[in-house]
């Protein structure tokens, strides 16, 4: 009779165990991570965390580029001059330089899905006050304000790193980035047609475009409130939950700031960044100007072209991410920075050759589509290197790496576009000079276990060393590196081919790590 009594309890306490598992749509390695990439799937929580961020960072973008393709109406309303304009574009990008790395650290202590909405939610005002500004100030303080929502593209990085196994974190990052910069082309054309509708209404131009701005801010509010409601921070679930179950531990701000701000490589993938990302947004602040001013196109025509620039993002960034992906699996770690410089360094050349032909409207719009391509790769190529520099202050790195985007905007946009030192084509040919140079640091990365682009990986060293040293004796002692170990076992094919053909775990469908 006993014995019959505890066949019941053993098999509640079987299933109590078997329900406490973990369970997903898709396939994970050990750490729960992602191993394959169901773009049209929502599957919880690796496919809806990848559709809510690129949707709101996608949002964000729109807020942040809504001023430019109405700037003619704008200009004409406020009386903004050459400077105002300029002023303004450094504005929109310069705040978010502080705000990324300030989301970077906290993705790495409350989790994205709570950093994300916070900053959208922050920002959201400053896009309805398009409405009521009247002077050159009043502009320049709401592009400002509106522009630290570009923060929430760290968070969407960071988010893909922690749901996505490292054969697809480039592809993931690459096309949720790319998607959501989509804003900054699809808000050429959405603004316009937007204005034209509002005055087929019966508003003056002077109300139409400021009304206009509700579309984005509205958006961008729906994105924020979508994240807080069906977002989760990480495969095991969100960080407040982790923290108290012990299952993550919590750290301090001192010791991720102290691993990032040490690492050298986040320093050159942040400058290499600055000259990718941060003449994306340079040009998307002076593409429309350009066309309309120098070949004398309509406004409508001038936010077609731009638009073009932008919405290259649907395959350009996703292009680059899964180019860094296929070069790890054929040449690891050293195939991915070879990848970026050269397309990077492309990209520059693209650059030049787009300043050089403003005789030609046709060519500077064909130069224009190509180096758009080249330079968005540029970007997805970056974050398919970023997810293994650190483990520990992952996103503060990222953040450095967004950071490190809008340091170059401001600083191509102060130094080249900004009042009428430069003529804006001479600008252009001088900024593609930049990318070059500025792209060159990237032969100086190296990892000892994988190597760099012109030296192999060190004798006997492991991906286990480099992330462990990250944490002391007595915190791996404790299992607080628990995460680096599983990231180390899973990133194995880094060191290419060879490195590749060692064993490897993937978790089958409708499965957990427990079951195998």
């Amino acid at each position: 009779m006993a014995e019959g009594e505890l066949k019941p309890a053993a098999m509640q306490v079987e299933a109590a165990e078997a329900a406490s598992k973990p369970r997903f749509r898709m396939p994970v390695d050990s750490d729960n991570k992602a191993t394959e990439f169901w773009i049209f799937s929502f599957a919880r929580p690796h496919m809806s965390a990848f559709h809510l961020s690129w949707f709101s960072f996608f949002c964000c973008f729109l807020s942040t580029f809504a001023a430019p393709p109405l700037l003619p109406l704008i200009r004409d309303t406020l009386g903004l001059t050459a400077t105002d304009i300029g002023s303004a574009g450094i504005a929109s990008v310069s705040g978010a330089v502080f705000a990324r790395v300030a989301m970077g650290t906290a993705c790495d202590l409350v989790g994205p899905r709570l950093a994300s909405a916070s900053i959208i939610l922050l920002t959201t005002p400053a896009v309805y006050c398009f409405a009521i500004i009247d002077s050159p100030s009043s502009f320049l303080l709401v592009r400002f304000f509106t522009g630290f929502s570009l923060a929430s593209f760290v968070s969407t990085q960071f988010w893909m790193s922690s749901m996505f196994s490292s054969p697809k974190v480039g592809l993931a990052n690459g096309v949720a980035g790319g998607w959501g910069n989509l804003g900054g082309g699809a808000v050429q054309l959405i603004m316009p047609l937007v204005f034209e509708a509002i005055g087929k209404i019966g508003s003056t131009p002077f109300t139409a475009w400021r009304v206009a701005f509700f579309i984005p801010g509205l958006l961008q509010t729906v994105s924020a409130i979508a994240v807080l409601a069906f977002g989760q921070d990480m495969p095991d679930g969100n960080y407040r939950k982790l923290h108290k179950s012990g299952d993550m531990h919590k750290d301090s701000f001192g010791n991720v700031l102290r691993h990032a701000v040490t690492n050298y490589r986040a320093w050159i993938l942040a400058l290499t960044y600055g000259y990718s990302f941060g003449v994306e947004l340079a040009v998307d602040n002076i593409i429309a100007q350009y066309f309309y001013d120098r070949f004398g196109v309509k406004l409508s025509t001038a936010g077609f072209i731009a638009a073009s620039f932008g919405m290259a993002n649907i395959i350009s960034r996703p292009g680059g991410g899964l180019m860094s992906d296929w070069l790890s699996s054929r040449f690891g770690m050293r195939g991915r920075l070879w990848g970026l410089w050269v397309v990077q360094t492309i990209g520059g050349v693209l650059c030049v050759v787009l300043g050089a032909v403003d005789y030609s409207f046709g060519t500077s719009v064909a130069v224009m589509i190509l180096f758009s391509l080249f330079v968005q790769a540029a970007c997805g190529l970056t974050f398919g290197i970023v997810p293994f520099v650190s483990r520990r202050s992952l996103g503060l790195i990222s953040g450095m790496t967004g950071g490190g985007g809008n340091v170059g905007a401001v600083l191509t946009q102060l130094i080249f576009f900004h009042g009428s030192k430069y003529k804006t084509e001479t600008g252009i040919k001088y900024m593609g000079l930049m990318i070059i140079a500025c792209t060159l640091p990237i032969t100086l990365i190296y990892f000892p276990q994988w190597g760099g682009m012109f030296v192999g990986p060190r004798p006997g060293a492991t991906a286990d060393d480099y992330y462990n040293r990250e944490w002391t004796a007595h915190e791996r002692e404790k299992g607080f590196n628990t995460a680096s170990v599983r990231f180390a076992e899973n990133s194995v094919r880094e060191g290419g081919r060879s490195g590749s053909q060692s064993k490897h775990t993937t978790v089958p469908v409708e499965s957990s790590p427990a079951d195998v």
